[in-house]
């Protein structure tokens, strides 16, 4: 009973220990709205300021050579995003420098998917590109008829995107062999829109001429299940949580539609486009639209919570929605952070010479984003900025081979903080000491009792 009690309070101690740092853990932003099915929503410590009218720090920022629409991935310490320069971009996530570059024959809008060690992403070159994560090498590429604009969704050894040549392909994430194709029509407006993978169904929204739909399709065989009509284009990308498919249009509306069946549940009505794709997290539905408002919803009925709006411009960027705060990007050349409950102001941080379009991703207490401006921007909170090697910008020839070591550093240890490691570690830690004290006990000499030896005197009569 003993050996158990010990056993039990020395995995009762580190698993505590586990609950204290796997918060502090790297939690990977791998795609385009952090997941496979869109969430928006990441782990891990919010980025704050001692009140709203500081700015929160600039750990660093990257020059490209054209504007930024892609939304950065960040994995294992590092950003991978895209630029209208034709450029796929790696970045150390810790100081912004350069690691490799790969060039695309068009511009990159497409935001990255990087699993497996494989970043995964389209240009408007017609491409689908498969490229090694750590040294940008081509693994393998997909020809479309048509610009991706669409960012990739890989699931299951399977990578399906859009084109804008009115396909969404189903791809062999190995080989970039074709698994199916889907032709949403014979003509029309193309697939901006980027699926969102769940249940074994693939969901995305498809262009015709003043229309737009939302369609499922078997993920194995891409077989139509469903479609849903709305009443212009959809450039938004549907976000499925539960059993309800979010999603908005050109047509002013957010819609949630019944996923296993397409049937309309609720729909609400802005004052101007939707391109924003939502972020659902905790009941509450976070979006965008041109009409210059953030947008916090009633999950279940589409009733509006709070409105936050930016000073001028659209919001076309997607939320992000990480501890409790909205992070998102508006045509008033700020970035926003918003209470998640209430949609008051956190901070801003202002961008001087382009709009942001693209979508914050949040890893690790640091806010990454692109702007029209062609840079590439780290944001933390002021306990963020004193880390190691902050910088105010980072040149295109940052990743010089002074710096491989360093980098290679930062790559490793945002490995080893990753929430599976820790866990490995805690349980290599609790068999080794539960092994030790096992051990220890087993050596440790018995002494007997004296009654034991000598036998006890005899009752006298």
């Amino acid at each position: 009973m003993n050996r158990l009690c010990l056993i039990a309070a020395v995995v009762s101690l580190v698993f505590l220990f586990s609950l204290v740092l796997i918060p502090f853990a790297q939690a990977d932003w791998i795609m385009f709205r952090s997941d496979v099915s869109h969430s928006g929503v990441g782990t891990g410590n919010p980025v704050l300021t001692s009140n709203p009218t500081l700015a929160p720090t600039l750990l660093w920022k990257f020059t490209t050579g054209g504007s930024i629409f892609s939304s950065p991935a960040v994995v294992g310490g590092v950003v991978y995003i895209g630029s209208e320069d034709y450029l796929i971009y790696a970045l150390n996530a810790s100081n912004g420098a350069q690691l490799w570059t790969f060039h695309t024959s068009d511009r990159v809008e497409s935001s990255p998917a990087v699993v497996g060690g494989v970043v995964y992403v389209g240009s408007e070159d017609g491409n689908v590109y498969a490229l090694n994560a750590i040294n940008g090498a081509k693994l393998w590429s997909y020809t479309t008829g048509g610009g991706v604009y669409s960012s990739p969704t890989v699931v299951g050894g399977v990578v399906y995107v859009g084109s804008e040549d009115n396909n969404v392909y189903a791809l062999n994430a190995a080989t970039g062999a074709l698994v199916w194709e889907c032709t949403t029509y014979a003509y029309g407006g193309g697939v901006y829109s980027s699926p969102a993978v769940v249940g074994g169904v693939v969901y995305f929204g498809a262009n015709l001429a003043g229309t737009g739909l939302v369609y499922a399709l078997d993920a194995a065989t891409g077989v139509q299940l469903w479609n849903f009509s709305t009443s212009d284009w959809i450039y938004s990308s549907p976000t499925v949580v539960g059993s309800v498919v979010y999603v908005g249009s050109d047509d002013h509306h957010v819609y949630a539609l019944n996923s296993a069946s397409g049937t309309q549940l609720w729909s609400f009505t802005t004052s101007d486009q939707v391109g924003s794709s939502p972020a659902v997290v905790g009941g509450v539905v976070y979006v965008g639209s041109n009409d210059g408002n953030v947008y916090a919803l009633d999950a279940s009925s589409g009733a509006k919570i709070w409105s936050y709006p930016i000073k001028n411009g659209e919001v076309d960027s997607s939320p992000a929605v990480v501890s409790g705060v909205v992070y998102v990007g508006g045509w008033d050349y700020e970035v926003h952070a918003l209470n998640a409950s209430s949609g008051a102001q956190l901070w801003n941080y202002p961008i001087s010479d382009g709009w942001v379009e693209s979508s914050p991703a949040v890893v690790g207490g640091v806010v990454y984003v692109g702007s029209t401006d062609g840079n590439v921007y780290a944001l933390g909170s002021s306990s963020t900025s004193s880390s190691p090697n902050p910088l105010s910008s980072a040149s295109p020839n940052a990743g010089s081979s002074s710096q491989g070591a360093s980098n290679l550093v930062t790559v490793i240890f945002a490995d080893l903080m990753r929430p599976w490691f820790i866990i490995l570690v805690v349980v290599i830690v609790v068999v080794l000491i539960v092994s030790a004290l096992l051990r220890r006990r087993k050596s440790k000499p018995q002494t007997m009792p004296n009654w034991v030896s000598t036998p006890p005197p005899s009752p006298s009569n």
